[in-house]
């Protein structure tokens, strides 16, 4: 039971991360498609500005909770994807490197190769974590050893590619709603434009992904068994839809909301089709890895319950808090700050 518990909250922590950290990829990766002033680079700067370190936090938990409830899991994934998760590790270090460095010299030649920086940071995350997570889905190949049995190029698959597309579109509409809500004028308007065209892109990538998984991966295995379960895809479809729609109606905080709705039953249903692997092997599916062979024991997982019970709420009143505070517009008065970007 505690074996399960976990894995549900494994699977949900790593979907929270991707609702939040997602927006920050989307306006990193269009940053320089959309924005066509250093004012409206800043926009994006410090619309992320508040809130993309506190985002990261759910990474860091998700991290956590792999090592210290599934050690077994962590210890082979970080040997199997030793090399696209040092990528993911140093991308996200140049990205958060060029929210700091950026305007500390007054150069256009400075600042558009932080902004490159950003756009790298961003939009490699994405599609590597992307990547990452359809290939486990299909199985990684690993042997009684655990030793990998391939190179980066393995995972370059086309289900993988498709996957890594996916979250790139799923961040990128995310990520234009989230600046629509936090800018005026001309960056608003084709914030806007961008998460209606983008919308669409996301949709066709979402139903090939959907077809494909039917003949790459035994997700649907699980869904067949329990049919209840397809409520989960359902509700992803309902609120894709609403997500688009609220945006014609320039309902932006609810299309944030339903975007965000959409990203983390997205990733449900992939851990919920999953259960009870968290890292089947696709050479030998006996070698793959459980919730229930790879986890700790009953006492740490205890344990790590009664802190996570304690402590997950209060980061999610932070957060929220966080939110509310910086709910506004990103104004003439934000930038003018010497706290701005």
């Amino acid at each position: 039971m505690l074996e399960t518990i976990w894995f549900l909250l494994w699977g949900l922590i790593w979907a929270i991360y991707f609702m939040l950290d997602g927006f920050d990829f989307g306006l990193g990766t269009l940053l320089p498609f959309i924005a066509r002033s250093d004012k409206e680079k800043r926009i994006i700067y410090n619309a992320m500005g508040p809130f993309w370190d506190g985002n990261e936090v759910w990474l860091i938990t998700a991290g956590g909770v792999t090592f210290a409830a599934f050690p077994t899991t962590y210890a082979v994934m970080f040997s199997t994807l030793y090399t696209p998760l040092l990528l993911i590790l140093f991308v996200l270090i140049i990205r958060a490197v060029s929210f700091e460095f950026r305007n500390k010299i007054a150069s256009q030649s400075w600042k558009s190769f932080w902004d490159a920086c950003l756009f790298i940071g961003s939009f490699a995350p994405a599609l590597l974590f992307g990547v990452a997570f359809a290939n486990i889905f299909q199985g990684i190949p690993f042997d009684r050893n655990y030793a990998f049995q391939g190179n980066l190029l393995t995972l370059l698959n086309p289900y993988g590619l498709l996957g890594g597309l996916l979250f790139v579109g799923l961040f990128l509409v995310h990520g234009a709603i989230w600046l629509a809500i936090k800018s005026d004028g001309n960056l608003h308007n084709r914030a806007k434009a961008a998460a209606s065209s983008l919308w669409i892109f996301l949709l066709v990538v979402a139903v090939v992904f959907l077809v494909c998984t039917w003949f790459a991966t035994p997700l649907y295995k699980n869904y067949i068994n329990n049919p209840v379960l397809f409520a989960l895809p359902l509700v992803t479809v309902v609120a894709l839809i609403l997500t688009r729609l609220f945006v014609f109606k320039d309902s932006f905080w609810r299309a944030w909301f339903a975007s965000s709705v959409t990203i983390v039953t997205a990733v449900l249903f992939g851990i919920v089709g999953l259960f009870p692997n968290m890292y089947p092997s696709s050479l030998d599916p006996s070698l793959s890895l459980t919730a229930f062979n790879s986890s700790s024991s009953s006492l740490t997982l205890k344990i790590m319950l009664g802190v996570a019970l304690i402590m997950v709420p209060i980061v999610i009143a932070y957060q929220t808090w966080a939110y509310f505070l910086f709910r506004g517009k990103v104004d003439e008065a934000m930038l003018a700050s010497r706290e701005s970007y």
